[in-house]
């Protein structure tokens, strides 16, 4: 398994090692012990699958309080998965990575709590999984609209279809900061 950093601290792209042969192909998604060793010991709480078709785009959410930290992954299609720094005091708050997730490539993103997460099908259709440290909590819920001019992340889908509640979020600059996470602070 290879573990790289990004230009955005604690967001990873993890490279699980893949095992194929003429039959097809073998890896492990998640293994406790090799995670750790690899500096990601983490409980997982929940895991979510999503589904969606071409051109769809979900994101970008957070929660704040009960942060939750996401191990993310594609079990079919292809998505450009996206973390944003939503955490006050960071010296990369409001800056975005964003990279191609796919059945082929088999990586996986691990999204820190205090990062919004959002991707968008590039392919026919694409199954997700999400690997959450957290459970779902409407009300501490957050988010930011998938094209706030101020983050400018270059989305490879021109006219997305994104649902009604993610179209209405506002942008960065329009959150109050206390709804944010901050660098340092405990939940």
């Amino acid at each position: 398994m290879k573990v790289s950093e990004t230009r955005l601290p604690g967001v990873l792209l993890i490279e699980p090692d893949v095992y194929g042969d003429a039959r097809g192909s073998f890896l492990e998604i998640w293994q406790a012990r090799r995670y750790a060793d690899s500096g990601l010991d983490l409980e997982f709480v929940q895991d979510n699958v999503s589904h969606s078709g071409r051109g769809v785009l979900r994101g970008l959410h957070l929660q704040n309080p009960r942060a939750q930290g996401k191990l993310v992954q594609v079990l079919a299609g292809e998505v450009f998965d996206v973390a944003v720094d939503l955490r006050v005091g960071s010296a990369t708050f409001g800056q975005w990575f964003g990279t191609i997730l796919s059945v082929d490539n088999a990586r996986q993103l691990w999204v820190p709590a205090g990062f919004a997460h959002g991707f968008c099908v590039v392919g026919d259709s694409a199954t997700f999984l999400y690997k959450c440290t957290e459970f779902y909590v409407p009300e501490a819920e957050v988010g930011i609209v998938w094209n706030d001019p101020d983050i400018g992340i270059d989305w490879p889908v021109a006219e997305p279809t994104v649902s009604d509640k993610d179209a209405a979020l506002p942008r960065l600059g329009n959150i109050d900061r206390a709804r944010l996470p901050h660098v340092g602070a405990t939940q």
